[in-house]
This record gives C-alpha cells, sequence and structure tokens, in this order.
C-alpha cells in the first residue's frame, strides 16, 4: 500500500454564483489507494470529484477558493496546463458514456489525441487497457463493432479502459454501477479493487456496501463539508461522529 499523498486538498471552497457548496474543504488522498466519498445527494461529493481534473471550470458561475495539489503541483495555478492535468487525472462517469465509434476507435482515441500514430503501437495501448480494464477476452475478435453495441456494464469497463489508454496516475470515479446490475457491478468492483494496485482511484458511491466493499479511506460529506474521514473499516465500525453513524447506519439520506 501506498502510503505517499497524491492529492493535497486545503482550505477548498466553492460557489455556484451565490450558493456555496463546498466548503473549507482540506483532505490528503494517498497513492494506490481507493478513496470513497459518501454522503446524501446534493451534498458536494460529485462537485468535489469534478475540482480534481477542473471539469468545473466549464460552469460559468463558479469560484474556487484554496489550493488542490497534485504531485506538489498547484492545479489552480494559472501556468496549469489542464489538457496534460485531464490526462494525468481521468474521469469515469455515472453513465457509460462511449463514443458512437468502434470499440478499437474509443480506446485509441485519447493516444491518437496526445500525437501517438503508429499502428502498431495503438494495437499494443488498446490491448493492454482492455486487459486493465478485464474486457479483452470478451471484446478481442471483435474490436471493429461499434460500442453502443455492448452491454452497460461492457460499455462502462470500456470507458474505464478510454481512461486507462492515456496512463493517467489518478482515476476518478462518480458513481460508475449506478446504472448498471449487480453482476455487471460485482464486476467493476473487482476491477476497481485490482486497479489499485498501479492508480489512486477516487470514486463518489451512494451504496454503503460498495464503500465498505471497495475503499481504503472514506470522506463522509454533509452539506459542502467533509464532516469525518478516515480507514473505512474504522469509519464504518466506530465512525467519531454521530451524524456519521447516523448517515451509514440509514437514519437519513
Amino acid at each position: 500500500m501506498g502510503t505517499d499523498t497524491v492529492i493535497q486538498v486545503k482550505k477548498l471552497s466553492l460557489h455556484y454564483g451565490k450558493f456555496q457548496a463546498l466548503k473549507n474543504i482540506n483532505m490528503e488522498i494517498s497513492r494506490q489507494e481507493v478513496t470513497a466519498l459518501i454522503g446524501p445527494s446534493g451534498c458536494g461529493k460529485s462537485t468535489f470529484l469534478r475540482t480534481l481534473n477542473r471539469l468545473n471550470d466549464l460552469i460559468d458561475s463558479v469560484q474556487i477558493e484554496g489550493d488542490i495539489l497534485i504531485d506538489g503541483k498547484n492545479i489552480y495555478d494559472k501556468s496549469c496546463d489542464v489538457v496534460a492535468l485531464r490526462k494525468k487525472v481521468g474521469m469515469v462517469f455515472q453513465k457509460p458514456n462511449p463514443f458512437p465509434k468502434t470499440i478499437y476507435e474509443n480506446v485509441a482515441y485519447g493516444p491518437r489525441v496526445h500525437g501517438i500514430k503508429e499502428r502498431k503501437k495503438l494495437d499494443a495501448i488498446v490491448e493492454k487497457s482492455l486487459r486493465e480494464a478485464a474486457l479483452w477476452d470478451e471484446v478481442k475478435d471483435d474490436l471493429s463493432r461499434s460500442a453502443l453495441r455492448l452491454s452497460g456494464g461492457q460499455q462502462q469497463r470500456l470507458c474505464i479502459a478510454r481512461v486507462l489508454a492515456v496512463e493517467p496516475d489518478v482515476v476518478l470515479m462518480d458513481e460508475p454501477t449506478s446504472a448498471l446490475d449487480p453482476i455487471a457491478t460485482q464486476k467493476i468492483e473487482d476491477l476497481i479493487r485490482e486497479l489499485k494496485e498501479k492508480f489512486t482511484i477516487v470514486i463518489v458511491t451512494h451504496n454503503m456496501q460498495q464503500a465498505a466493499r471497495v475503499s481504503d479511506r472514506t470522506a463522509f460529506f454533509l452539506n459542502g463539508e467533509v464532516l469525518e474521514m478516515g480507514e473505512t473499516e474504522i469509519m464504518f465500525t466506530r465512525p467519531t461522529d454521530q451524524r456519521t453513524e447516523d448517515y451509514i447506519t440509514g437514519k437519513f439520506g
């Protein structure tokens, strides 16, 4: 297990216009661990996740204060290259969103954008990424098929492969299994446990059992604040804040 910190969040606050969505968040996220973000709907989890690769920049009325350091560099500094940041910090969304292209072209897309044109190299990247996403054996004989013909669970693993193809350090997942059935969900959870051998993963989930199964550390969000953060096992069995306990045991949320 890596104990070194990859992401350091310092005094992070975020407003959408007059509404404050995040309030003074301080957090450290360790390398090659899975950090789960839990909390009721609208408490700021997904907003926080999107600050980690600056996806909130795309919203007009957003104001952000504080610092987020990734490997010691402030990603909100004016010198930060956002394209390079999003290569380093990949994102898997709630609903699978494959491009309306072949399976091969979905995975090769990112490497092509970043300048890799040689077919042999692309072939190797596509195979490696699909293997890492536990999808290769299911699709290897038909890489020219449309990605839209895959099942929902396969599409989500393809989206994970697409993120992995550009060799990120950090993978963000925003409720990656909420649109999937239990069997597809289990495959993604198994995959998350494997991926943390190589990647740092931050996952937003509404599913307490999922957080307990896949994460090393958990942060509990409520009304835009992190009420508590710690080792998942300790937090789920001996939380320090009564509101954390009430949420985990299903008294609200």
